[in-house]
């Protein structure tokens, strides 16, 4: 990669589109301890809200409300959604539980894997899908690809 900026200043923020951004806002609050770093909402639009922050320990990412008419849509408006937001805790157990309290669904249930982690993916209520994971045991490369090796599904 060329590039005349220093690889310290890179950073990666996942921005989430979704039907229901304000709901969406306490859902996070609620199940992830999120914290609203900025809020931004549009009065001409009802109250449409253009970005939000929000943080989750020392990570960040944005959402804002679905726009069809500027090309931003939620999971449900396009049948789903391709991306899978990896969430390590230290018990994930107890945030897989709240989550499904407060409305997600689970994909996959909370079950020991086979990479040393503790894990399970829940799709919220808007349609994103989290994987949730709790390190359980340090591994080696190694040890991880047998792993991979032996897995049948």
């Amino acid at each position: 990669m060329t590039s005349t900026t220093s690889p310290r200043s890179l950073k990666l923020i996942p921005s989430l589109v979704i039907a229901g951004a304000a709901r969406a806002i306490e859902f996070y609050k609620q199940v992830f301890d999120a914290r609203v770093v900025a809020c931004y909402a549009d009065p001409k639009m009802g109250g449409h809200i253009v970005h939000a922050e929000l943080a989750i320990g020392d990570s960040g990412f944005y959402l804002s409300e679905e726009a069809r008419d500027w090309q931003n849509h939620a999971p449900p408006s396009l049948g789903g959604s391709p991306v899978i937001l990896h969430l390590e805790v230290a018990d994930v157990d107890a945030v897989a539980a709240r989550m499904e309290a407060a409305g997600a669904t689970v994909v996959y249930p909370v079950r020991d894997q086979f990479y040393g982690e503790r894990s399970g993916r829940l799709r919220d209520p808007f349609g994103h899908l989290w994987l949730l994971s709790q390190r359980t045991r340090e591994m080696t490369a190694a040890e991880i690809q047998a792993g991979v090796d032996a897995y049948s599904g």
